[in-house]
């Protein structure tokens, strides 16, 4: 099978400071990749250099486009990387606020992602965009509302909505469900694993709680200092971590 997506040696430096150092590792269709690590071990850093918001100072990202077959991203113009990023490849924020038109509708938000991809009948957009909310357990009633009246749980639902109504194949997650209370992230997190599943996404989720990775991943990566410590399935590493830090991250959740 060939990847979705091939990393290679991806490096950014914040002058002298390692941001991510020499990051290779391969993602295939349906898979999920979680990062974890230390507030400041370069996940975010990575993750971004990935999804194009940040240049790397070297290295390759090889995605596999459904016309062009395998293409380093890296070297594409931003005007390709922007379509991408429209079709593709969605970016789920941290903060809802950021991956959000505030002063748009809920339907307003999840139809301009569909208008930038040819949408176009407006009709057809409506509807889609209230299916959406269906999906994301948002009421249809609310499609007109704006975020700025949502909870900060049904901004997060409607992030997801927003970035999924077009099909993408790969979703970056910074800290999906960072910020939210615990009852409100679990809920969060059973309609993300709904939905990876469902669509057959593939997807790369940066975290620092473990038990959003066991949940939602496959596979895990453990990064310090911008370097990958250790990497396996998710259930391998985290319940027999090799890595002396890795063991450490592990201990220190079970004994919260």
């Amino acid at each position: 099978m060939t990847p979705l997506l091939q990393v290679k040696n991806i490096r950014k430096f914040y002058g002298a400071r390692i941001g991510c150092k020499d990051v290779t590792f391969d993602l295939y269709p349906g898979e999920v990749m979680g990062i974890v690590g230390e507030s400041g071990s370069g996940k975010s850093t990575l993750l971004n250099s990935l999804a194009g918001h940040l240049a790397p100072d070297c290295g390759e990202v090889i995605f596999d486009t459904r016309a062009d077959g395998p293409v380093d991203t890296v070297t594409m113009s931003e005007p390709e990387r922007r379509m991408l990023s429209r079709t593709d490849w969605a970016f789920v924020h941290q903060h809802a606020r950021d991956g959000l038109r505030m002063s748009v509708s809920a339907g307003g938000n999840i139809g301009e992602r569909l208008m930038a991809v040819g949408g176009r009948h407006y009709g057809s957009i409506r509807e889609r965009a209230a299916d959406w909310l269906a999906r994301v357990e948002i009421s249809e009633n609310r499609i007109d509302d704006r975020p700025s009246a949502f909870s900060g749980g049904m901004q997060q639902r409607l992030q997801i909505a927003r970035n999924l109504v077009t099909g993408p194949r790969l979703v970056f997650m910074d800290e999906p469900t960072g910020g939210l209370d615990v009852s409100v992230q679990a809920r969060l997190l059973d309609l993300l694993r709904g939905l990876v599943r469902e669509m057959g996404l593939s997807a790369i989720i940066v975290t620092h709680d473990l038990a959003v990775v066991r949940l939602l991943a496959d596979r895990l990566m453990v990064m310090k200092d911008g370097c990958v410590l250790e990497t396996g399935l998710t259930d391998q590493v985290l319940d027999d971590p090799q890595h002396g830090y890795t063991q450490l991250l592990v201990s220190s959740v079970l004994h919260v």
